[in-house]
């Protein structure tokens, strides 16, 4: 096993390239899944000339080991459980609804935090790319997807640098398409994977957005010539 990434600027990087076939749509949107997927998704946005937003999804942790999905839920309010955790750890229906509610809260709160002042791009017959920095269980990348369907994209495409090859399997058959870098086998966790892997901050994650705001949308993709 050996690191793949230096950071998540690298990484995003190194994803435009595989996504490049995307510069084409007339109408490409790159959401991203914060926080960690914000500056993937905004070297992937400024490569291929298309807006960057995010689009806010939470994992639901298991009580007392939060850093372990058993669910995750978006802003559409329907969550996804991933069953074999639950199963593992007999994780009741009254305990997952507790904490889909906390993270419907909090989905509401970074909401208003990453989106004021700010207008949500038109998702209706665009090509969408959902960007995270890695895809472990899948059911946060999945939530997004699901919840993006209601909104009528012409074509979902989800994206990481690496992801679970169950992951992968599972959103190949969701979405419009699945890209990825690496599916490394056995499967570590993200973070195993980027030599820099510190936690993105909120205020990080709005200067993405502004930088992206002022010098991604309506540019013609940069890919030629190497990339931002």
């Amino acid at each position: 096993m050996s690191v793949r990434f230096k950071d998540r600027h690298d990484a995003g990087r190194r994803l435009a390239l595989r996504l490049r076939r995307y510069a084409a749509e007339p109408n490409l949107v790159v959401l991203a899944l914060p926080r960690g997927g914000v500056p993937v998704g905004g070297k992937v946005a400024a490569a291929l000339g298309a807006p960057l937003d995010v689009f806010v999804v939470r994992k639901i942790g298991v009580p007392g080991r939060e850093e372990l999905a058993m669910g995750a839920v978006a802003s559409d309010g329907v969550p996804v459980m991933h069953e074999a955790v639950v199963r593992e750890f007999g994780i009741s229906r009254e305990v997952f609804d507790r904490g889909v509610a906390r993270e419907m809260a909090e989905i509401e709160r970074r909401e208003q935090a990453y989106l004021a002042e700010r207008t949500f791009p038109p998702i209706e017959g665009a090509t969408v790319i959902l960007v995270d920095d890695g895809v472990a269980t899948g059911s946060t990348m999945e939530a997004a997807v699901r919840a993006l369907r209601h909104l009528g994209p012409a074509a979902v495409i989800a994206a990481a640098p690496v992801m679970s090859r169950e992951a992968h399997d599972r959103l190949d058959r969701l979405a419009d398409g699945c890209e990825c870098l690496d599916l490394p086998e056995p499967f570590y966790g993200v973070g195993v994977y980027y030599l820099d892997f510190a936690q993105v901050s909120a205020g990080e994650v709005r200067a993405e957005l502004r930088r992206c705001a002022q010098g991604c949308n309506g540019h013609e993709p940069q890919l030629a010539g190497g990339l931002p």
